[in-house]
């Protein structure tokens, strides 16, 4: 096609010539190499809690240079409470395992009434033989992010920027790993049961988790609604503030597929 423009001759665009060839089959692998794989897209979705749970580990440093702790964290989807976690000093299957089983003990769940999925990426503790047994006991289904894709473990890095960016963490490292402890302790407290999610239109992840967020949201409403009629020129005619929020919460969902361009 560049060829024929350089000699001042044009015929279709560049979307035509593809759907022409497309059309008779011309744009198929050729040669010795490997054709592409497509990679799924790993895609789950909680109407609920605990019904969808991400989990990743993440380092803090410790009071000298190279000497490192490691955080272990478990997070709900649905209402972003943090559901389990534990510092240890090695990163390890067996100590995921136990991470695990803590907090589906404490969260009461009842696996028999629908299975629980936890996502995670694909390193050595979260594909360890010892956490998939752990896990098959449990019944707790698994999930692993794709290979070499950075993204498909949103939730947990997102929660990690959240703890490594508070004003009060120490850059400069913790003096031990009980410090380490202290200090995550008061964050989880601070961040289940005070924290304030824009992703959850601004209730707490324990208010979510706990099914509270419709009846707090509604108060919402309502206090805006009145206060709307009673100064209806604040507004300007324009609606009162969203007050609703997501039933549905999806991990790394599928792209809509995109309108065929037509010339």
């Amino acid at each position: 096609m560049n060829d024929l423009l350089e000699k001042g001759i044009y015929i279709a665009s560049e979307s035509t010539f593809y759907r022409i060839l497309r059309k008779h089959r011309q744009i198929n692998h050729r040669g010795r190499t490997a054709a592409p794989v497509k990679k799924p897209i790993t895609t789950h979705k909680a109407d609920g809690p605990n019904q969808l749970w991400s989990w990743d580990i993440t380092y803090i440093c410790g009071p000298a240079k190279g000497l490192f702790y490691y955080l272990y964290l478990i997070i709900d989807l649905y209402s972003r409470k943090i559901v389990g976690w534990e510092i240890y000093d090695e990163e390890s299957g067996e100590l995921a395992s136990e991470v695990v089983t803590k907090a589906v003990l404490s969260e009461k769940i009842r696996l028999a009434d629908k299975p629980l999925i936890l996502h995670a990426d694909n390193g050595s503790p979260m594909k360890s033989a010892t956490l998939r047994a752990t896990m098959e006991k449990l019944g707790v289904l698994f999930s692993h992010s794709r290979p070499r894709v950075s993204n498909d473990n949103p939730y947990s890095e997102s929660i990690f920027k959240t703890l490594k960016y508070r004003p009060a963490f120490p850059s400069g490292g913790f003096k031990d790993i009980e410090d380490a402890r202290a200090w995550t302790y008061r964050f989880v407290s601070w961040y289940n049961h005070t924290h304030r999610h824009s992703a959850l239109n601004y209730v707490t992840p324990e208010q979510r988790h706990k099914g509270k967020a419709p009846e707090i949201l509604a108060k919402r409403k309502k206090t805006l609604e009145e206060a709307k009629r009673k100064h209806p020129d604040r507004w300007r005619n324009r609606p009162i503030r969203n007050c609703s929020i997501e039933e549905t919460v999806y991990l790394n969902p599928e792209k809509e597929p995109r309108e065929k361009r037509r010339d």
